[in-house]
């Protein structure tokens, strides 16, 4: 076993593997800031009073979900990015962005809607706008209910990164498996798995970390 392992890392592979995870990592956080930033505006589309708006969000929705991401990032890079050479991490982040951000609004807007609407009301009455009332009032109690799915799809879509190797990006899995036909040593399939797993559980725990402070602040509130 230790000689499979030596095998699967020697000769400065194990270099490659970090710098596969180090790329999955730049994907994943890329995308997922994309992801808020096209979710929090199609959320906000799709809970407008203006029926165009929402017909928008509706259609991206519509496509986004009922497409495969492969598919969307091919798109991507034929179409976006197509005249250009080189920059298929950013082509990774802009089709996973674009995939996770149809998701990403279904979860803001069912946090926002899981707000009583009595909260809005009293920041209406106090006087303030409806912008601000969203703002001060209403999401950070959304904030509190969405984290844990956001979470989710964080690290759903760390593992999605893997799909990028379709347009030749060197991420964690597309390393790993060109080791493999090299070397005819499954094991470094294995040593990425278990990568995938770390990233995952450092991801858990900071998430844990995090809630556990929300609780506890919401303790202290209600003790005041």
């Amino acid at each position: 076993m230790i000689f499979q392992v030596e095998r699967a890392l020697g000769g400065g592979r194990w270099e490659a593997l970090l710098g596969g995870l180090w790329v999955t990592i730049q994907l994943s956080l890329g995308a997922v800031i994309l992801g808020i930033i096209i979710g929090s505006v199609i959320a906000a589309f799709r809970m407008s009073n203006w029926k165009i708006l929402r017909g928008i969000a509706s259609v991206y929705l519509a496509i986004i979900r009922g497409t495969p991401a492969v598919t969307q990032i091919l798109i991507v890079n034929a179409t976006i990015f197509g005249a250009l050479r080189g920059v298929g991490l950013w082509v990774g982040i802009v089709g996973l962005g674009i995939n996770s951000g149809a998701y990403v609004a279904e979860i803001i807007r069912a946090g926002i809607l899981s707000v009583d609407k009595g909260q809005t009301e009293a920041g209406l009455s106090l006087g303030f706008s409806r912008a601000r009332t969203m703002m001060f009032i209403v999401m950070p109690q959304a904030v509190k209910n969405i984290l844990p799915t956001l979470v989710n799809e964080f690290i759903v879509l760390i593992k999605e990164t893997a799909i990028v190797g379709f347009i030749g990006v060197g991420d964690l899995t597309r390393v790993a498996s060109q080791i493999m036909s090299r070397t005819f040593n499954p094991t470094v399939l294995f040593i990425s798995a278990g990568m995938y797993l770390v990233l995952i559980g450092i991801v858990t725990a900071l998430l844990g970390v995090l809630e556990r402070r929300l609780r506890s602040s919401d303790t202290r509130g209600e003790a005041t």
